[in-house]
């Protein structure tokens, strides 16, 4: 892996991999929804939608074919706290795929018309996300782990604050948060790390010079949302105070969440769906941010059977963060030892790695690193890392039914 700092500001990261004829890069902004005003909530995801409605001299249909004409795929994403631009081509076609990226986010067309219709795409974006309470009863968890902040809003807005997005908007959003210190390009697969890097001083001379503003500092709260008492399926989902990205028992934190509910040999598997059929359904997770997190539970059950899966789902918790064995550890580490590495199999996996350990850890870590410090984690920090989230409020969503907590 390599980096250099542009002198402009923006890191230019690689990684080179022996055997393949393919590369992927992606530009990643500190721009996402956690960034956003109140009243342009989903201005984020909505400015990814319209980089693609044209930019430099290509109109949208031009910038799709100029990638997949060469068989590459162009691709975006937004969450709360960054978007993403990427694209995965051959490697000869690696200067192609930095000058699209380039100039959607440096030219950018934003016609009138074109945000009128994008908008409509939003909407019935979110429209099938209200569809879908699996989806949905994520936002609402995390309105309820953080309410009236920037992290608890939703990533897509909402009717009001999608209409309220205009031209001038994106423009603002544009020059306010895409800085050239707060992006990092980075490319994996078939790269040259001074190709890269005079590509990138050359395509992105234009950035702005700076850093964003950081985000509202986040604080956890145990409020509780209950939505749709007339569905058809109860869902559940609760959440505790988890440690930040960076912090020193993030990597505990993770491997008590897998112990309780990752994969079929979880506690949570096994005693919520195998041994009382309660759910079909059940799992945890942890969701790191720059300044918190999040230990989340999710379970979908018949609304009659929903007050028995909230208690045992409690319990089978709070019984981990003192319970937990050497087996079940070594099993944790042994998935999450896993994930990562079959993770670092392709160009796109590669590319996100290294974006991934730059925005937490400020520097390029080798994954050999990451696994030597999954290997030295003791049975007595992950217990210690699940007694600390739990001696914290509880958040919780639910839909189709209202649960108290238990005891």
């Amino acid at each position: 892996m390599q980096l250099t700092t542009l002198s402009n500001g923006l890191r230019v990261a690689s990684r080179t991999m022996p055997g393949i004829e393919t590369v992927a890069v992606g530009l990643h902004a500190e721009a996402g929804a956690r960034h956003e005003p109140a009243r342009l909530n989903g201005i984020a995801h909505l400015y990814e939608h319209m980089v693609f409605k044209g930019a430099g001299a290509r109109s949208a249909r031009e910038i799709s074919e100029a990638i997949e004409d060469v068989g590459g795929d162009l691709n975006a994403a937004t969450d709360r706290e960054g978007t993403s631009f990427s694209a995965t081509l051959l490697a000869e076609h690696l200067p192609l795929g930095i000058e699209v990226i380039a100039d959607m986010i440096l030219a950018p067309h934003f016609k009138a018309d074109d945000l009128a219709r994008e908008k409509e795409v939003v909407l019935q974006e979110l429209g099938e996300a209200r569809d879908t309470p699996s989806d949905i009863i994520f936002d609402d968890l995390w309105m309820a782990a953080f309410p009236d902040q920037p992290l608890g809003r939703s990533v897509l807005g909402d009717e009001a604050s999608i209409a309220a997005i205009g031209v001038d908007d994106l423009h603002g959003w544009r020059s306010e948060r895409y800085r050239a210190g707060s992006l990092t390009l980075v490319a994996a697969g078939k790269v040259d790390h001074e190709v890269l890097v005079a590509i990138a001083e050359e395509r992105f001379a234009a950035l702005p010079k700076g850093r964003i503003v950081a985000a509202e500092a986040a604080r956890f709260e145990a409020t509780r949302r209950a939505s749709r008492p007339r569905a058809d399926q109860a869902h559940l989902a609760f959440a505790y105070p988890a440690p930040a990205a960076g912090a020193a028992d993030a990597q505990a934190a993770r491997l008590f969440s897998d112990i309780v509910g990752a994969g079929a040999s979880s506690r949570l598997f096994q005693a919520v769906r195998e041994d009382r059929g309660l759910a079909y359904s059940v799992w945890s997770s942890v969701q790191t941010y720059r300044d918190t997190g999040l230990l989340y539970l999710y379970a979908a059950t018949a609304r009659r059977a929903a007050p028995a899966a909230a208690a045992l789902i409690e319990e089978i918790v709070a019984e981990t963060a003192g319970g937990a064995t050497p087996r079940e550890l070594e099993r944790a580490k042994a998935q999450a030892k896993a994930g990562l590495l079959m993770s670092l199999e392709s160009s796109w996996g590669q590319a996100s790695y290294v974006a991934r350990v730059l925005a937490v850890h400020g520097r390029l870590v080798p994954p050999a690193e990451l696994v030597a410090q999954i290997d030295a984690i003791a049975l007595d920090e992950v217990r210690a890392a699940g007694a600390a989230m739990l001696a914290g409020a509880q958040a919780r969503a639910t839909i189709g039914v209202s649960i108290a907590r238990a005891a």
